[in-house]
């Protein structure tokens, strides 16, 4: 059974984790569901993810090559079976900060060339291609050309060619405002890598 055919259950068991509190549902993400708890000493996030436990456990040296380079991440906590994924959730740590403003996100660009150059040695996140792997295979991660128009399929891989030779690391691959925070003490946070992977770094700097 593949990631993308298992059943994730409506709410995460969060006995899983030796979590018992209120959970609060969180909005704003496009394919998964999310629950923050409330009340606890350190709250935490529960995600629904179709990723494989491969997907999620690649994440781990990639948040810390982000933190390397500055930024605070939000921790993958193992259940209590010693798993970052159970029934088709996972569990990490809440972080609490504002969100930026689209005039203040081009001001953490020397932190994600920062970060670009920490995790450039990093493989390809399992179940992933590039976008210049996409110019001949037909599907990785969340995009499947075989299902796709041809003619749309052509354009894609015409625009990807114009860049196939620009420089590839691993990318946050979802910089938007929604995703990085300020935080008290003045960092900057990065929330959301479930679209992480090796890639063109223009899909982060945006050329």
């Amino acid at each position: 059974m593949s990631a993308g055919d298992r059943t994730i259950m409506d709410r995460p068991r969060t006995e899983y984790w030796g979590v018992a509190a209120e959970l609060r549902p969180l909005t704003g993400g496009h394919r998964n569901a999310a629950f923050r708890t409330l009340g606890l000493r350190r709250d935490v996030v529960f995600k629904s993810t179709r990723r494989s436990p491969a997907a999620i456990a690649w994440l781990l040296s990639v948040h810390d090559r982000a933190r390397d380079a500055g930024f605070v991440v939000p921790r993958l906590l193992e259940s209590r079976h010693g798993n970052l994924v159970e029934d088709g959730w996972t569990c990490e740590t809440f972080i609490q900060g504002r969100n930026l403003g689209a005039s203040e996100l081009p001001g953490i660009r020397p932190l994600i060339e920062e970060f670009h150059e920490a995790a450039a040695g990093l493989m390809q996140r399992p179940g992933f291609l590039s976008s210049v792997s996409l110019l001949y295979s037909g599907s990785g991660g969340d995009v499947n050309l075989d299902a796709m128009p041809e003619e749309i399929v052509f354009r894609c891989r015409e625009a990807w060619r114009a860049v196939s030779n620009r420089r590839e690391a691993v990318i946050h691959g979802d910089l938007n405002t929604g995703n990085v925070l300020k935080v008290k003490d003045g960092r900057f946070a990065l929330l959301d890598w479930d679209e992480s992977r090796r890639d063109l770094v223009l899909f982060d700097l945006g050329q």
